[in-house]
């Protein structure tokens, strides 16, 4: 269902549209925008692409089932999941991803074994749940009948650059970035649907490789790590960004790569009882340091649909 207009659209609006009447053929929707820190407004990382009838989930952090839920998505709808990296915030969602789309509609309904795709070592984490799910699994099969392919899962794993889904005209490729020496691998996204294109920097420190991927694309989604000065200034909050993306690094990314429209996700925004957390616009104010062109700040359930001439942003709910 559509909703409700964005309020944290920031500064230039050129490219932007209506709300329309309909959902186009083109949308990515954030799921969850959050860090690792448990939050009431913000879930765990997760961005759910669609182009045509294909559905493709980037990472399933904490929540992501109930916002697909809320976006009006059936659970087990999704065509695969591509998981970027091992950070616990980005797959504590997979095993409710899983379970609750296997069971009856209108929620679940799989009937099929689910994808996913993901680094090496991404067979180890399905195997665990698997196993770790097993009791639940043989109850339900007996007891409720569910259908015993649907609760199998499908694993492929990728060790280097390369497309990972091409079906139905959607076509999304792997690129490595960095999230830190200790962080791999650790990867970001590219989606392409006829002629128009994405990109998803996923975790990652200041990375030229995001801003090539992403020249003529019409969104690049990006993360930010920031914190007040005094913070900074402290070794904890010190370690934090260095592995993500200042709001001023961002900006040079985004500057780079020109997109139709920028966006944040994966707000890592640090605070203390005496260094509260950044306002948004203090972020985007430190973003406009770098760059000037169309920026949003992302919030759960905002929605890109992204039509051959501008893309319309809303809360999808």
């Amino acid at each position: 269902m559509i909703g409700k207009l964005s309020y944290a659209i920031a500064a230039a609006t050129a490219c932007l549209m209506a709300v329309p009447a309909q959902a186009g053929d083109f949308m990515v929707t954030l799921l969850g925008t959050a860090s690792p820190a448990p939050r009431p407004d913000r879930s765990g990382p997760s961005i759910l692409i669609e182009g045509g009838q294909k559905r493709v989930l980037i990472d399933a952090g904490r929540n992501a089932p109930v916002r697909l839920w809320q976006a009006k998505v059936p659970i087990g709808s999704i065509d695969a999941t591509f998981i970027t990296h091992f950070h616990s915030d980005h797959t504590s969602g997979l095993a409710d991803l899983w379970l609750t789309g296997w069971i009856a509609r209108p929620f679940g309904g799989r009937d099929a074994p689910m994808r996913v795709i993901g680094p090496v070592g991404t067979k180890a984490l399905t195997d665990g749940l698997q196993a770790a799910y097993d009791g639940d699994i043989q109850i339900r099969l007996v007891d409720e009948g569910n259908p015993p392919d649907g609760v199998k899962i499908e694993t492929t794993e990728i060790s280097e650059d390369g497309v990972i889904f091409d079906e139905g005209g959607l076509k999304v490729t792997a690129f490595a970035t960095n999230h830190g020496e200790n962080i791999k691998p650790n990867y970001g996204v590219m989606a392409e649907y006829d002629g128009r294109k994405v990109v998803i920097s996923g975790d990652t420190t200041y990375d030229e490789r995001i801003a090539e991927n992403a020249k003529g694309a019409d969104l690049l989604i990006h993360e930010l790590g920031a914190a007040q000065p005094g913070l900074l200034e402290e070794d904890h909050a010190k370690r934090v960004i260095a592995h993500h993306t200042t709001p001023q690094q961002a900006g040079q990314i985004f500057a780079a790569a020109s997109p139709r429209l920028a966006a944040y996700t994966h707000l890592v925004m640090l605070s203390n009882p005496e260094y509260p957390e950044l306002t948004l616009p203090e972020i985007v104010a430190q973003t406009r340091e770098t760059y000037g062109g169309p920026l949003a700040v992302g919030e759960d359930l905002m929605n890109f649909d992204i039509g051959p001439d501008g893309i319309a942003t809303y809360i999808r709910d």
